[in-house]
């Protein structure tokens, strides 16, 4: 399904002295001036939401910024906040306002393809940002290795369920959503790890539900309906923090809180606190500011009529069978031992993640 595993450093991006402004009051922002920005044409980038996951307002919004103004192009930011019209209007908008560059984030492969079609009868370039589109036919991709991650996840399960000397333990499954291509990528590849445990009868298959939309209060309900139907579950793999926490606010009620391992992904603030607190068993870093870094690379080489060098890599489409260049990086596993790495690569800050609740946690994990 898959062809080429590539990873990429930071990239060094273009410095200019013409600046992109930002209003996080409406999640946009735009840019302009003369000389080089003058030459290169305008860049439009559509983000999902600020429900399913944290990172999309508190990093890939900010280092996409960042990256653009200092690169001396204009761009566009804007959040769909989870609204399929919402999202068509943004694109449409950015489309008649004669962007050169278009990167997504699509809500479901029927939007995003529907967005992408337009796109390219305009002549804009396309980028799938984070989540492939299906049949969508984007010019370039850039995410993480997406099975990878749910590797690390299945992996991280495994070896907490081991320190806890779990004996056929009980695993359920909140899946992320059924319309995000990613979440299916992770479950083949946590699925590729725990599945073999299920077949030898080490570990016994639990629940096994997808969250819509990635909606963080229904994987709360999900999981609570799932304990109420077997109150023996001892692992949960949950698909990313926001998903994760919703787990542990539910064990904490049945004070199985520390006890049960619970997975996640994005390493966020409140994902890293959880481990620190001993209630969450890992998370999955995807060093997002690389991502973001990456992306708009492409998008200012596209933006500037140059051709890109970045996207060595390719991607079948599972659909449509068609190969898209593509950016993978490489994701990270995050526990208690070295949640210090993700402070000092500058995601979370010191301030941010050791409140006075958790001081003592992060002293004992090195963080000073």
């Amino acid at each position: 399904m898959r062809k080429g595993l590539f990873a990429l450093a930071a990239a060094g991006l273009l410095a200019g002295s013409m600046a992109a402004c930002s209003d996080k009051s409406d999640d946009s922002s735009a840019g302009g001036g003369s000389g080089e920005a003058a030459k290169a044409g305008k860049v439009g980038v559509i983000l999902p939401d600020t429900k399913s996951s944290a990172r999309w307002e508190t990093a890939d919004y900010k280092y996409l910024t960042e990256a653009f103004k200092a690169a001396g192009v204009e761009a566009e930011i804007k959040n769909a906040q989870g609204d399929k019209a919402s999202f068509q209007t943004i694109a449409d908008g950015m489309i008649q306002s004669g962007v050169k560059v278009l990167m997504i984030v699509n809500l479901d492969s029927g939007t995003g393809k529907n967005v992408l079609e337009n796109a390219k009868k305009a002549g804009i370039a396309t980028i799938d940002y984070d989540r492939l589109t299906l049949s969508g036919g984007a010019d370039y991709y850039v995410s993480f290795d997406n099975v990878e991650v749910g590797k690390l996840q299945g992996q991280g399960l495994v070896d907490c369920l081991t320190a806890a000397k779990a004996s056929k333990p009980v695993v359920s499954y909140l899946n992320g959503s059924p319309t995000d291509n990613n979440a299916t990528l992770f479950k083949e590849g946590y699925d590729s790890v725990l599945a073999p445990k299920f077949q030898s009868g080490e570990y016994l298959k639990g629940p096994d539900d997808a969250v819509p939309e990635w909606d963080n209060a229904k994987g709360g309900t999900i999981f609570e309906q799932q304990l109420t139907k077997n109150n023996k579950i001892a692992g949960v793999l949950a698909a990313n923090d926001g998903l994760g926490n919703a787990a542990i606010e539910v064990l904490k009620k049945n004070k199985l809180n520390g006890k049960v391992p619970v997975t996640g992904q994005d390493a966020t603030v409140q994902g890293l606190q959880n481990i620190l607190a001993g209630d969450q068993c890992m998370t999955v870093y995807k060093a997002i500011k690389k991502e973001a870094d990456a992306a708009a690379e492409l998008a200012i080489a596209l933006a500037k009529s140059q051709t890109p060098t970045t996207a060595t890599g390719t991607v079948t489409d599972p659909q449509s069978k068609k190969e898209v260049k593509s950016v993978l990086l490489k994701p990270e596993a995050i526990t208690k031992a070295n949640v210090k790495a993700v402070v000092d690569d500058g995601f979370v800050t010191k301030a941010e993640l050791c409140t006075a609740a958790f001081a003592k946690a992060c002293a004992e994990a090195g963080i000073s």
